[in-house]
């Protein structure tokens, strides 16, 4: 019975930490096998992982759990050398998951692109995937699939928009996501009161806004990405959409920060591309990218950032997200 009872138990995963605290999310065994399996029939059929990402976050343990399910030894990308990696393959199908920041250093290198070519499928998460990134990457021969789902989902659930097999998404009236079935966590270690506020009736309440387009699901971002500035609701997502449309930008987000004046600015943090220079010639100048912003189709002109910083690499977290809470402390720094 002791033997069992251990067996039981259920493996704990931080999250993040990207917007705050870092929760301790209590994972099943069984829910862990039930995404492993999931992936590798929405994949048609198992391979071997490459791993490329922290194992003690959920986007890297389930490389490693989808690797044992298969029969197969992950392969750790050391020093970033995915040309010794994939010679280390013995399977006939390769697949790897990556966080949006890692594909956009890799289309930036020739070697590790061409290495990447060897690889059946990328599986893109654990941030919003930019449209112009994932045309990119295809561009260049790569087959990216976009997942979306975290830590309490026991990692993506959800496969460009369609939900894995048992599965189930709904959207509350506000417009928040809420994910069912047999994926879901147990709960949050410690924390009995988040737990009964996060799983409902059997629902994991997710922080996400959704809706569904053409039967797909479209994530709109996290409800916190509606920042109230000056009374006017401002979807940062949108802002940061129209900002990766200029040119002379490789890469952007967009937070919202307290502001004694507005309750929050809208604060957009750029980086450029190599060479490059902002609207009109500047970079860091906040006029010149309002301009661009109120100039897009379908937004509203006061959604355009009160404050722009330029960086030359965006502050990560272990998993390769982008750390929102260096950035806020970046822009206080800075105004």
């Amino acid at each position: 019975m002791v033997g069992a009872a251990r067996r039981a138990r259920p493996l704990i995963v931080e999250t993040s930490g990207s917007t705050g605290r870092p929760k301790r999310v209590l994972l099943s065994r069984a829910a862990l096998l039930a995404s492993a399996d999931a992936t590798h029939r929405r994949l048609t059929g198992p391979g071997q992982w490459l791993l490329a990402l922290p194992i003690t976050y959920v986007a890297g343990l389930q490389v490693a759990v989808r690797s044992l399910r298969a029969g197969q030894p992950p392969i750790e990308v050391v020093g970033g050398d995915w040309r010794a990696a994939i010679e280390q393959a013995t399977a006939e199908r390769l697949h790897t998951s990556l966080v949006p920041t890692q594909l956009h250093r890799l289309l930036d290198d020739p070697a590790s692109l061409e290495a990447l070519r060897g690889v059946d499928t990328v599986l893109l998460g654990g941030g919003p995937v930019d449209l112009e990134l994932r045309a990119r990457a295809e561009a260049e021969g790569l087959n990216v699939v976009a997942t979306y789902g975290s830590s309490e989902t026991s990692g993506g659930c959800v496969y460009d928009g369609v939900p894995l097999d048992a599965v189930e998404i709904a959207i509350d009236a506000d417009g928040r996501i809420r994910i069912g079935g047999p994926t879901l966590f147990d709960g949050y270690d410690g924390d009995p009161a988040l737990t009964a506020e996060t799983l409902v009736d059997g629902w994991f309440v997710t922080s996400d806004l959704g809706r569904f387009t053409d039967g797909r699901l479209q994530v709109l971002g996290r409800v916190d990405d509606v920042v109230i500035s000056g009374g006017l609701n401002v979807p940062t997502p949108a802002v940061a959409a129209r900002l990766r449309e200029h040119p002379a930008v490789a890469e952007c987000h967009v937070l919202g920060v307290p502001d004694d004046e507005w309750g929050h600015r809208v604060v957009a943090f750029v980086r450029l591309v190599e060479d490059a220079a902002g609207p009109g010639g500047g970079g860091s100048e906040a006029s010149m990218w309002r301009e661009w912003v109120a100039g897009g189709a379908g937004l509203d002109h006061r959604w355009a950032p009160r404050q722009v910083v330029v960086v030359e690499t965006f502050p990560l977290l272990d998993n390769g997200k982008v750390d929102r809470l260096a950035l806020r402390r970046l822009a206080e720094a800075d105004a």
